[in-house]
């Protein structure tokens, strides 16, 4: 069995649960970027995150749509991967992003905020595997899919 393929026999998937933990709600009210932006924690599960990204001027596109940025979507996209992926195995996954493939399927309405929902469908001892969707107004319209892949550098592994 390849080192991705091995997996823990005690664990569930790889996916445990941190909805109860404060920390879930920290890793967005305290991380810079997040912070920065003005992300706003909405829940999380076992191995699921949500994210709301109000909508602000200063975070718009250049050509004067009122439309949230390309970027900004793609980091909101990143971290609720992450927060779905610290919520279903905590602190000691310390991951990061491999690849992050996102359809844009439409621009988001202007001045609307983005959520985004995000979990991890598959995790071996090294890798995760998310799906995330990000919308404006419903969760059944997205303004953007995606499939991600984060590598877990797990602090206790040896």
């Amino acid at each position: 069995m390849s080192d991705i393929e091995q997996r823990d026999d005690t664990a569930t998937d790889g996916v445990g649960d941190w909805a109860g933990n404060p920390y879930a709600s920290r890793m967005v009210e305290y991380t810079p970027y997040a912070v920065a932006l003005g992300m706003k924690f909405v829940s999380s599960s076992a191995g699921r995150g949500e994210i709301l990204l109000p909508w602000r001027e200063d975070l718009v596109g250049q050509d004067g749509t009122d439309i949230l940025a390309p970027g900004v979507l793609t980091a909101l996209i990143d971290h609720a991967c992450g927060l779905a992926i610290m919520a279903g195995l905590g602190f000691e996954a310390a991951p990061a992003t491999l690849d992050l493939r996102i359809d844009h399927m439409r621009p988001a309405a202007p001045r609307a905020s983005v959520t985004c929902s995000a979990h991890v469908y598959r995790a071996t001892r090294t890798i995760a595997f998310l799906r995330a969707e990000a919308w404006d107004v419903s969760p059944d319209d997205p303004v953007a899919a995606a499939q991600a892949a984060f590598t877990l550098n797990r602090r206790s592994v040896k």
